[in-house]
């Protein structure tokens, strides 16, 4: 007498778990990616700041603080190029803090408890996000350097120094993202967003962010020579001043964004498998 097996018990249960172990990560963040930028166009208000404030901050204190030209030894005879990529750095960075914030109204809303229900590889949650923000730094970074030539930002080593520029800009997005999603996954709830924004403006403006190093007096010139983000700064700037553009002007902002990258984006990872086993 033959007797039926249970299905579940075949040879395609095995296959169905493969199937779902052998999703890719790339398809999986790509569709996480596209849908945060459609979010650009749904809820604009949540990204225009991020390149209105840049804007704002670069023409204004570029004109609030002009005579700072003047200063014996500055690098640049126009405020405008030691502001403009400060104002990149900080539209960027804002830009990767703004997937914290997305993803904390997802974890509130319940819709990241449906994400994670999905068979996506978990590191697409993180990888998605990140590649939605660089998309956004990106955006900011060009139209800060537009509207910054349109007022008289010039680039000192021709357009070789937007490379600089957008490392630094890129970078910062990528370490904002995995810093707000580690925070996101660890509490849950807009806490976490005042977190956010606080620490990167200390670790910001803690540097050469508005005077240069070499008249700088007290505590603060203390705290920003041993800033590792004071060398994302000078990265930013250097297609814009006089100093040349050469490795030893590069090397610490390029580790400085490796290795924060590094560490953030295992903040994060961490902080997802947390979620996960909650």
């Amino acid at each position: 007498m033959t007797t039926l097996e249970d299905p579940r018990s075949g040879p395609t249960a095995p296959t169905s778990r493969r199937s779902v172990a052998t999703t890719h990560t790339w398809p999986a963040s790509v569709g996480l990616m596209r849908r945060s930028l459609v979010n650009i166009v749904r809820l604009p208000s949540a990204f225009i700041p991020s390149i209105m404030m840049p804007i704002f901050q670069a023409i204004a204190f570029s004109g609030t603080f002009f005579a700072i030209i003047q200063i014996p030894g500055f690098p640049t005879d126009r405020s405008i190029n030691w502001f403009l990529p400060l104002g990149v750095v900080m539209g960027s960075g804002f830009a990767g803090i703004g997937i914290g914030f997305a993803t904390i109204r997802d974890l509130e809303g319940g819709f990241y408890d449906r994400l994670r229900l999905t068979p996506a590889p978990r590191m697409s949650l993180v990888t998605g996000p990140l590649l939605a923000a660089l998309f956004r730094s990106a955006i900011v970074t060009t139209v800060v350097f537009v509207v910054g030539s349109l007022f008289g930002a010039r680039l000192e080593h021709g357009p070789l120094g937007l490379l600089p520029l957008y490392a630094a800009g890129l970078g910062i997005s990528a370490i904002g993202t995995g810093w707000g999603l580690g925070l996101a996954y660890r509490f849950r709830d807009m806490r976490a967003a005042a977190i956010m924004q606080l620490t990167f403006f200390l670790v910001i403006f803690l540097t050469e962010a508005q005077t240069p190093l070499f008249i700088m007096r007290g505590w603060l010139e203390g705290v920003t020579r041993i800033n590792p983000f004071n060398n994302v700064i000078r990265l930013s700037r250097l297609g814009f001043l006089d100093a040349p553009m050469t490795w030893d002007h590069t090397w610490g902002g390029l580790l400085a964004l490796a290795g924060f990258i590094a560490l953030t984006m295992l903040f994060a990872r961490r902080g997802l498998s947390r979620l996960s086993d909650g």
